[in-house]
């Protein structure tokens, strides 16, 4: 059964930049859809963004363009570049893969405060 863990979570300043890593073990990511998603404290978890193995990316529309999703399908892994961060982008970050049987990762803290 796969297994995803999200790394590279942490404090950091308005307007830093911070990535993020997700790594699958006991398989691979296949050709499965992969997300991230972020939840906030007292929110629901919302949808950061996607990527198709064919690197098709889609982003919600609260990243206006500051976050990039990216691939790689002979590492299995998969990263978040987060630049312009604002405050309200804190939240426990997922990695997620969608398909017939939806994996998750446990989360890393991403804080954005002076």
């Amino acid at each position: 059964q796969v297994q995803l863990m999200e790394s590279g979570g942490g404090l950091v300043q308005p307007g830093g930049s911070l990535r993020l890593s997700c790594s699958a073990s006991g398989g691979t990511f296949g050709i499965n859809v992969l997300g991230w998603y972020r939840q906030a404290p007292g929110k629901q978890r919302e949808l950061v963004g996607t990527i198709t193995r064919d690197y098709t990316t889609i982003y919600a529309d609260s990243i206006e363009g500051r976050f990039t999703i990216s691939r790689d399908n002979a590492k299995n892994t998969m990263s978040l570049q987060m630049d312009n961060l604002k405050p309200e982008d804190t939240a426990v970050y997922y990695c997620h893969r969608f398909g017939t049987i939806p994996t998750w990762g446990q989360g890393t803290q991403v804080t954005v405060s002076s």
